[in-house]
């Protein structure tokens, strides 16, 4: 048999299977993309662009965050666009790592690849469809972006080697979870595994941006991450970079193919670790729950940590860096406050709440995951109770919510006490933190909610993630209604530390975190388990 049959057939049912999730994928980045054309405006002037560069370029944080500003003058080349290009290459690199594991290694672990092989499917089918996927949607959303930068208004040049820039870390991600993906039995190893590789080319990216003229800045170049930004679009346009990324990407997928050769099916290269034959630690759901639960847990409380000490030394420079009176309107605005430090941090630990939201629906989505892999009829089977075994993961999902805002929000006002010398900081930036709770265990009760009552549409967690992102990012420029804003939670979230707080909205929000969570566990226990 040919060891490629059956490959368009398994990219057409990839499709099928992703005909929801790409799409908002797709949309969620063009529309990230649509925000230059606000971006681009904060910078009207050649001087004023000079000043934001210098900025950018003298604060470490920022430049770890973003990279650096390498023509000031460019109208595209702001601190702004670097924003963009950096999160949305992440994006997209999550993007590929997604459609590469669930169509390769998760198939084979849910057993459906076995079944497909035994038809007309060559041995390199699966891996060939996933890649295809994977680098089609990254075209896709490179080309898409390419335009959208076109028609705000930024350089027709300087776009499309940005669209470009995009397009490649998704390529040469999904390269790297096709490799990853043959080394381990589970999916969700795979994906833990790939996703640790881009947050380490990420800090490679950021060691190699900050270091002196002198030191190690060839670090950059050994990053995907790193790479995207050394296409400097609309400062260079530098176009020849892409073929270290179509290298580098060919390497990779030749490994991925060579692998596959050697393993058997269902099997992975790296050696199992089995745990012990007993253990004492665990005697109930909920040690089970967070001994399965802990890794997810730890990594985001680090990342969360990261994060936090990196907007506490941004904030100390915010005055430095809004340098024009458009960026300081647009910063108050978004806070809602007049005091551009607040009203700056007030912002990010928007997107703090967001970044907390994304954990517990990826928490509370174990449920879920545990049912269809057949782990959680053996529990219920004995004296534990179907309500008693969900609510050990939701606990997980809530508390683990409650660590990483924790962790970020006191590292924030360490971070940012100790610039301004004022560490009386560390209680406002904590309790900035600690309002975002509300709405993130709102998006976990819609997870609930799902699972027990429509398991099918178990993704809803992630559409109203994306729903509310939508409202709060586009609603301003279509200027939308504030009843129709009023819809995402992250509307009624106080913006601490600009704004009083206010215990209402907090209180009606956890009203419905509380109600959902409840009518997830009622539906758990009168439908059918699997």
């Amino acid at each position: 048999m040919n060891a490629l049959a059956g490959t368009g057939a398994l990219v057409r049912l990839a499709f099928r299977r992703d005909r929801i999730m790409l799409p908002v994928w797709i949309y969620i980045l063009v529309a990230f993309a649509f925000s230059a054309a606000t971006l681009k405006d904060l910078y009207p002037t050649v001087e004023s662009r000079v000043q934001a560069a210098a900025s950018n370029n003298d604060t470490t944080a920022i430049v770890a965050i973003y990279g650096r500003v390498y023509d000031p003058t460019a109208l595209g080349n702001t601190q702004g666009m670097l924003k963009i290009l950096v999160l949305g290459s992440l994006l997209i690199a999550l993007l590929s790592i997604f459609i590469v594991v669930r169509h390769t290694r998760a198939e084979e672990e849910t057993g459906r690849l076995e079944l497909l092989g035994a038809t007309v499917v060559g041995r390199y089918a699966a891996l060939t469809a996933g890649l295809l996927v994977a680098f089609g949607i990254s075209i896709t959303i490179g080309l898409l972006a390419a335009v959208v930068f076109i028609a705000v208004g930024l350089p027709v040049a300087g776009s499309i080697v940005a669209g470009l820039a995009w397009a490649s870390v998704g390529i040469a991600f999904a390269g790297i979870s096709a490799l990853v993906a043959q080394l381990t039995e589970s999916a969700r190893t795979a994906r833990a595994i790939s996703s640790a590789v881009l947050g380490a080319v990420y800090l490679i990216r950021a060691f190699g941006d900050t270091s002196e003229a002198g030191g190690p800045r060839w670090l950059s170049w050994l990053s995907p991450i790193g790479w995207s930004q050394q296409f400097r679009p609309y400062a260079g346009d530098r176009w020849w970079v892409v073929l270290i990324t179509i290298g580098f990407a060919v390497a990779v997928t030749i490994a991925a193919y060579a692998l596959v050769a050697r393993r058997d099916l269902n099997a992975g290269l790296l050696p199992d670790r089995p745990g012990p034959a007993g253990s004492t630690s665990l005697r109930s759901p909920l040690a089970l729950a967070w001994r399965l639960q802990r890794g997810l847990m730890l990594g985001w409380a680090a990342g969360f940590v990261a994060l936090g000490a990196a907007l506490g030394g941004i904030a100390s420079n915010i005055g430095d860096m809004a340098n024009s009176q458009d960026a300081r309107d647009l910063i108050t605005k978004l806070g809602g406050t007049q005091a551009l430090s607040d009203a700056f941090l007030a912002a990010e630990f928007g997107f703090v709440g967001i970044f907390a939201s994304a954990y517990g629906i990826q928490a509370a989505m174990r449920l879920h995951a545990e049912e269809t892999g057949l782990r959680a009829e053996p529990l219920l089977a004995t004296q534990v109770s179907r309500v008693r075994w969900a609510l050990s993961h939701i606990t997980i999902a809530l508390v683990g919510t409650t660590v990483i805002v924790v962790a970020g929000g006191l590292s924030a006002g360490l971070s940012y006490g100790a610039t301004v010398d004022d560490m009386g900081q560390v209680g406002r930036l904590l309790g900035a933190g600690l309002v975002q709770l509300p709405a993130a265990w709102l998006l976990t009760g819609i997870v609930v909610a799902a699972f027990g009552l429509a398991p099918r549409l178990i993704m809803a967690g992630w559409a109203a993630l994306v729903a509310f992102l939508l409202l709060g990012e586009l609603g301003p420029v279509f200027e939308l209604n504030q009843s129709t804003m009023d819809i995402s939670p992250y509307a009624h979230v106080p913006k601490l530390p600009a704004a009083d707080l206010t215990v209402t909205p907090i209180a009606w929000l956890l009203a419905i975190a509380l109600a959902l969570t409840a009518a997830g566990l009622v539906g758990f226990r009168r439908r059918d388990v699997g």
